[in-house]
């Protein structure tokens, strides 16, 4: 549960990153952030874990009462937009690969995928966007510091940078609470109807 995922918001309710849940409760403790729930009201630290939990909510065990977990957290001081660049990341090359093994093609748990330089170090290859992609731990023992062509081992694609950006992107598969939604439809809104200078 403490790794699942937070939607994060620019303190003008703007997406701007997805957290962990873990992170989410770090930066409601320090006062960095507040909780929103589905109507839009902010709770401070103190107040989310005053609420009851109903059995309908998500929880989490702390030493003396369960407390909810929250999907949606507000930055309380940052108010700037989201990068415009995919930030080349561990997450982000697993999202790019939807979790799957790029050579043996199966879908795998995140804790069961490592990442793979297509071109291996040892041979000059580079950690870029075009040359790792995820691979379960056998195909990658498999490969070795070998091309995959020398392994007998084909890519499933060729990888490439992304140009997705996951904010604007209500079906990603990353947005999947429906906690998020009101928050992407916001984005889209702000997008069309901003007043455009001349």
């Amino acid at each position: 549960m403490l790794s699942t995922s937070v939607l994060v918001l620019n303190r003008n309710y703007l997406p701007i990153d997805i957290t962990s849940v873990k992170r989410a409760f770090i930066m409601l403790y320090q006062e960095i952030a507040k909780v929103v729930d589905e109507q839009y009201r902010t709770f401070d630290f103190p107040s989310w874990s005053a609420l009851s939990v109903e059995t309908h909510h998500e929880s989490i065990g702390m030493v003396d009462r369960m407390v909810r977990v929250p999907r949606v957290i507000l930055l309380t001081a940052f108010d700037r937009m989201p990068r415009k660049t995919v930030r080349f990341s561990r997450l982000n090359i697993f999202l790019r690969d939807n979790n799957t093994c790029q050579y043996c093609r199966k879908q795998f748990h995140r804790s069961e995928l490592n990442l793979d330089h297509v071109i291996p170090r040892s041979r000059g290859g580079m950690s870029s966007w075009e040359n790792v992609v995820c691979s379960c731990f056998d195909c990658n023992r498999k490969k070795g510091g070998k091309m995959p062509v020398e392994a007998g081992m084909a890519l499933k694609k060729k990888p490439v940078r992304p140009h997705w950006n996951f904010f604007l992107d209500v079906h990603h598969p990353r947005a999947r609470h429906e906690a998020w939604k009101p928050f992407f439809n916001l984005v889209d809104f702000s997008y069309w109807n901003v007043e455009i200078e001349p």
